[in-house]
């Protein structure tokens, strides 16, 4: 059963329960698109398997946003009308991949392996967190679950891809992380002066292309 909660006087929160999924993922940002027309609501923020209404309380009341988005939400449907698929080229292992190997060994893999199942899905961008344009994906085969690392890095160039958990993901900017790093890319993921500064968004698809 879906939870709605007010997480401050002016943000609704609607979360979902069980682990994040395409359909239910996919439902959400419908909501997003439909109560972003709706006048007195300033933002509406997917996350992971949640999604976050900002009101302006001069031109919506609390009561009326709540009776708007519950009533949205019943109507909510995940149709994917124009879906972008972006096609990102990684180089795997080695030097842009510190962790392959091991990862694989983990696995009971190969690397070639690893790298093979890691790019086989077509990925879908759930929300974006953490860093300016860090994508949360989802699609990532339960095989290929890996925990982070005892000891997080206190520096991850940008670019990297890599496993958490349930999570495959591309750090956008150089950052500290503890997830295993399988490869790297060069697309430049965030650019704060551009109009839309994340090259993925919510609702993206994403497919994982290894360098020959």
């Amino acid at each position: 059963m879906e939870q709605w909660q007010w997480t401050a006087e002016q943000v609704l929160q609607l979360t979902l329960p069980g682990p994040a999924e395409m359909t239910g993922q996919r439902r959400l940002l419908a909501l997003a698109t439909r109560m972003r027309r709706e006048p007195g609501v300033v933002d509406a923020v997917p996350g992971l398997h949640s999604l976050s209404l900002v009101m302006d309380p001069q031109r919506l009341a609390p009561a009326r946003l709540e009776s708007l988005a519950r009533q949205a939400w019943q109507r909510a449907r995940p149709v994917r009308e124009q879906v972008v698929e972006r096609r990102l080229v990684v180089r795997y292992g080695g030097e842009h991949g510190p962790d392959l190997e091991e990862a694989a060994g983990l696995l009971g893999l190969s690397p070639a392996q690893l790298v093979d199942a890691h790019a086989a899905p077509c990925y879908e961008v759930a929300c974006l967190g953490f860093l300016p344009g860090f994508a949360y994906l989802l699609g990532l085969p339960p095989a290929l679950q890996l925990p982070r690392r005892d000891v997080p890095r206190l520096r991850v160039p940008a670019g990297s891809v890599g496993i958490g958990g349930a999570q495959t993901g591309v750090y956008p900017l150089d950052s500290p992380g503890g997830w295993q790093l399988l490869g790297r890319t060069e697309q430049r993921l965030f650019d704060a002066s551009l109009d839309e500064s994340s090259w993925l968004l919510p609702g993206d698809r994403l497919r994982f292309e290894p360098d020959a």
